[in-house]
């Protein structure tokens, strides 16, 4: 049982972050990527975290995040159990999403949660915290709120892909679709807020533009930003693409107008007006927002985006459960 004195660490929300928090991040994803490559180290990272477990509470669809957090948790050895779907558990019996999860928190030291409810992930943190078993809690996507972890990963492609041009510092981000209900985007603005001179251009139909709290935030951070309707006009300056789809799992039905939203696609002949060294990046699902034939261009990283979200969370979860200090770079 854990001392209620020490103090749980919690993955809530990009707030949290600062600067060094993602240096260290990113550096541990790149020791964890080399302990990988060899049968010796895949037993090293399998043996950090064999004594622990985890509850995988996804009640929101999901692949990649799921597959990436179940993967993570297997190179570490992290026994897990999954609750998919709320009706299979005693939830569909009247219980609460509450006791639900003080229920899981007896069986395992790590709660992953991916949910439609916002704000649910502090809620049960917090009610985790005040009883004599607190296990830490990941938010895996929240609502329309929050996705810190997707927000991490984001940071590592990008920092990965600009080594060798400067690193993330001075770099214009075009962020293009629906800014609104954009987890993805929310989180990943309040990060490239820490790094100097980053400029973002946010791209979308105006029902989709960002929310007024992030743009207070990025006024108050004196974070250089743009926003527009317009989207290949901003294509040349770009050293980052991100695009993301239209969110309308949160649509009320006869409530939405519908949206002409071809105008932000990344077609085929926008590859010659990009930036030779730029990245294209989506957080996935795609639609049509980005050609499939871009797939096979150097510039999209978004296929290696989605790998990387396996490597960044093996470093997050032993950063949580304690285990990066002991993460060594053995001979092998």
């Amino acid at each position: 049982m854990k001392d209620k004195a020490t103090k749980m660490m919690h993955i809530l929300s990009a707030k949290q972050f600062d600067r060094p928090f993602l240096e260290s991040i990113c550096e541990l994803t790149d020791v964890i990527r080399r302990l990988d490559k060899t049968r010796d180290g895949l037993r090293y990272l399998k043996g950090l975290l064999s004594h622990q477990r985890a509850m995988l509470y996804f009640t929101q669809p999901s692949t990649r995040t799921f597959l990436s957090f179940q993967s993570a948790c297997h190179i570490l050895g992290v026994a897990s159990s999954e609750i998919r779907d709320s009706s299979t558990s005693s939830e569909r019996k009247g219980e609460s999403i509450n006791d639900s999860l003080r229920t899981f928190s007896s069986y395992v030291d790590l709660i992953i949660m991916r949910t439609p409810v916002p704000g649910l992930c502090d809620e049960i943190a917090k009610l985790l915290d005040d009883t004599p078993r607190p296990v830490p809690i990941i938010n895996a996507g929240s609502g329309p709120d929050e996705h810190p972890t997707q927000a991490l990963l984001d940071i590592y492609t990008l920092a990965r892909s600009f080594r060798k041009n400067g690193g993330i510092d001075g770099k214009t981000v075009l962020m293009v679709g629906d800014l609104k209900r954009g987890r993805t985007i929310r989180s990943l603005a309040r990060l490239l807020a820490l790094y100097k001179d980053v400029k973002m251009i946010f791209s979308s139909p105006k029902d989709f533009s960002i929310s007024d709290d992030l743009r207070k935030h990025l006024t108050e951070k004196g974070v250089r930003f743009e926003e527009s309707t317009e989207f290949r006009e901003h294509l040349k300056s770009a050293d980052a693409i991100y695009m993301t789809r239209v969110q309308d799992e949160y649509d009320i039905a006869g409530e939405q107008k519908p949206v002409n939203y071809e105008n932000y696609h990344l077609t085929y002949d926008c590859l010659d007006i990009i930036k030779p060294e730029a990245v294209i990046m989506h957080p996935m699902p795609r639609r049509k927002e980005i050609d499939p034939r871009i797939d096979d261009d150097r510039r999209a990283k978004y296929w290696r985006q989605e790998r990387n979200g396996m490597w960044t969370r093996v470093a997050l979860i032993t950063k949580v459960l304690g285990a990066d200090k002991n993460i060594i770079l053995p001979e092998l």
